[in-house]
């Protein structure tokens, strides 16, 4: 059995990765970590656990719980794994952070879209865990950084364009959709049910921290630099991200080519469903599943693919990758612990 602590475990995405753990036939949760909880048991703070996980959540101790586990699940906002990861933590397990603090190469690049790097001698050795691209670094790694749920979304939807060279590379838009729950379980003025709810709105528009991520990971499918146009837009759903996707095709690219693109990028992809021509993604046939649904339009007046792309932000987009991660790390099958139908209505 895989011993595993998750810190963090009372956020939005710890969560879900604990709904996930629960019922995973090859791990042994022994840790979950909340120090706004410390002393109470899980199943008080999220009663759906009942008679699920007796654990009573614990102090974020990483020292201590890396020595006691085989894997760390860092479910923390931002930057934070960053200020306490040491060496002697990953001597004694692994760890796959939810974080961004380690998804950009370039610290500078990351400092000038988020803060000071408080851990930057681990930068060069963590890998992306976007497990359709990396899964050979994947196995061996001591430390993951696993992809934010925009950019999940938004480089799944792009790459098989750039990898085929069908597109004007300096073209590329992405308009992405996404539920509250992305903003994590703070207490936050504008994702109040009254500020929320009947309403969608562009945010961080030109700014939104996920665009270097997309950009950089976009640049090693080309072989070249990319720089995007990214706008995430709020919705009034409580879990989901769709991701449209546009840009100018080449001249003489035909629907059959970029069909053939995503095909072969994807085709042998358990979690990346190829939506059927005329049909495309909703997030509601994704929502609480490790699934990215991907389908395209060409528009022939304009001579542009506009590509959709949607996905759970909770599970392919955090948790769900996570433990497709985990499983890729331990030599299991990706699908153990994943392979579940997305309910229907939701």
């Amino acid at each position: 059995m895989i011993k595993v602590g998750v810190v963090g475990a009372t956020g939005y995405a710890g969560s879900d990765l604990m709904r996930m753990l629960v019922k995973h036939p090859e791990v042994d949760i022994k840790y979950v970590t909340a120090n706004s909880y410390v002393g109470k048991k899980y199943a008080e703070v999220y009663p759906n656990f009942g008679k699920h996980i007796p654990l009573l959540c614990s102090p974020a101790d990483l020292e201590k719980v890396a020595k006691e586990c085989d894997v760390l699940f860092t479910a923390l906002p931002g930057g934070m794994t960053a200020g306490l990861l040491t060496e002697s933590i990953l001597d004694n397990t692994r760890v796959i952070d939810f974080g961004a603090a380690y998804r950009l190469k370039d610290v500078k690049v990351y400092e000038q879209w988020y803060d000071e790097h408080k851990s930057p001698q681990f930068i060069e050795e963590a890998v992306y865990g976007l497990c359709e691209f990396n899964r050979d670094k994947i196995k061996d790694a001591r430390l993951i950084a696993n992809p934010g749920c925009h950019t999940t979304c938004g480089i799944l939807g792009t790459a098989p364009l750039l990898k085929a060279d069908l597109i004007d590379r300096k073209s590329i838009i992405i308009d992405s959709k996404t539920g509250v729950s992305g903003a994590g379980r703070g207490l936050n003025r504008d994702m109040l049910f009254c500020e929320a709810n009947e309403n969608t709105k562009a945010y961080k528009v030109a700014g939104h921290r996920h665009t270097p991520e997309i950009e950089e990971q976009l640049t090693y499918v080309a072989g070249e630099d990319i720089i995007i146009s990214f706008t995430p837009v709020l919705v009034p759903m409580n879990r989901g991200i769709l991701a449209t996707i546009y840009a100018n095709l080449k001249d003489g690219v035909t629907e059959a080519d970029i069909a053939a693109a995503y095909e072969d990028m994807y085709g042998d992809e358990y979690f990346i469903r190829l939506s059927e021509p005329g049909t495309l993604p909703e997030s509601k046939w994704v929502k609480g599943s490790n699934f990215v649904d991907i389908g395209f339009k060409v528009d022939s007046r304009t001579n542009r693919v506009i590509a959709v792309s949607s996905l759970d932000n909770l599970v392919k987009g955090a948790a769900g990758q996570a433990l497709q991660n985990m499983n890729i790390m331990f030599g299991l099958d990706e699908k153990t612990g994943l392979d579940q139908v997305t309910p229907f209505p939701v």
